[in-house]
């Protein structure tokens, strides 16, 4: 009977230490196959502050608590079972849809950029209280169209993420899969939407840190409020150009791959012209890398990777947007409305009447930039 006992005592462990190996293998997967989707984190990061621009303070962390939830059912209801099916049965299918989120990325990042050179916006005023802050009803509404916009950039994390997987193991089960994106998918909502949680208070930091007795303390608080606005605008233009960037490069590597090995039109002569521009661009990064050498070397030669992929996520960006204007659909934030409040605010003023910016159509976030809001409560 002992003896029984301890033969079944040696299976459990024998169990356990197979699946903490199993543990260690998704944990290994999801984070290398988060870091593939990092672009598209910071694109996520930077525009999800936007959508609390006129809110109050108080209701800033319950609003991203609403959409952080609503973004993780996104990924795990809806985005998760399709991109295993995907993977599993039409694999070579995953470089079409990355296409149209490099395009769509891009499309975003064009349309900051015309914003911000024409200062053009087609947005009406929003509905606000008497107190200046967003009514109920309009707090729902953003809270749908931030969930709505993170469907599209959840999709593209959960894409590249699969990709990763499915060319770092082929051999992987697709519950393995579907546990590794399950996995990507809670740590990347976590870690989303806690940054932009502590970006949106940080001023709240600042203000709290400036009424205590200690200089020390006030002057670190005040120095938080005061740098807000630059923190705000930096985050904008980082976005800008991750969008650009990670749209670009996302565009042209999918098509090579899709007139490259085992693409869809490999041995084709559609296949060849799209598998053309990323292979020049691949030999341009080589050819000076190996002319400086070394680590400058590398750096140059990526940094010209990244800025060739900006330039074609621009010109993408510029077709789609003209596209679509064509076709009267497109719209944006009245950014320079929301910075006058940001700035108003970091100077210690109460703003009285919120920018009524938030977007009504998944094009619109990438109107105005992300992360005003913070400054934009009333009740601060």
């Amino acid at each position: 009977m002992a003896g029984g006992l301890f033969a079944l005592l040696d299976d459990v462990a024998a169990l356990a230490r197979i699946a903490a190996a199993g543990v260690d293998d998704v944990g290994a997967a999801a984070a290398r196959a988060s870091a593939k989707a990092a672009g598209v984190v910071v694109d996520d990061t930077a525009v999800t502050p936007q959508y609390l621009q006129g809110s109050a303070a108080a209701r800033e962390l319950p609003i991203i608590k609403k959409i952080a939830i609503g973004s993780l059912r996104n990924k795990l209801l809806f985005i998760l079972p399709a991109a295993v099916l995907l993977g599993q049965f039409l694999p070579e299918l995953l470089p079409v849809i990355l296409i149209f989120g490099g395009a769509f990325l891009a499309y975003e990042g064009a349309h900051k950029v015309h914003e911000k050179l024409f200062h053009h916006t087609t947005e009406a005023e929003e509905e606000v209280s008497p107190e200046g802050e967003f009514t109920p009803e309009h707090e729902a509404r953003t809270i749908a169209q931030a969930v709505r916009t993170d469907f599209i950039l959840s999709a593209e994390i959960m894409v590249i993420a699969l990709k990763e997987v499915v060319g770092s193991d082929p051999d992987a089960t697709i519950w393995m899969r579907a546990l590794i994106l399950a996995v990507v998918a809670v740590l990347i909502t976590v870690l989303v939407y806690g940054v932009v949680a502590l970006i949106v208070k940080m001023d709240d930091v600042g203000l709290h840190l400036a009424e205590k007795p200690s200089r020390g303390s006030q002057r670190l608080g005040l120095a938080l409020v005061t740098a807000m606005p630059r923190l705000l605008a930096a985050i904008s233009f980082i976005g800008t150009l991750a969008m650009l960037w990670v749209g670009g490069h996302i565009f042209l590597v999918s098509l090579y791959e899709i007139g490259g090995h085992d693409g869809l039109l490999e041995g084709t002569g559609i296949g060849d012209v799209l598998h053309a521009p990323y292979d020049l661009l691949h030999h341009w990064e080589e050819d000076v890398h190996h002319a400086v050498g070394g680590a400058l070397g590398s750096l140059l030669g990526w940094l010209l990777n990244t800025v060739v992929s900006g330039l074609v996520g621009l010109v993408v960006g510029a077709i789609v947007l003209a596209v679509l204007r064509a076709f009267g659909v497109g719209g944006g934030h009245g950014d320079e409305h929301g910075k006058h409040h940001a700035e108003q605010h970091a100077a210690g003023h109460v703003a009285g009447d919120a920018d009524g910016g938030s977007p009504e159509s998944s094009e619109g976030h990438a109107g105005g930039p992300p992360g005003e809001a913070a400054e934009d409560s009333p009740n601060r």
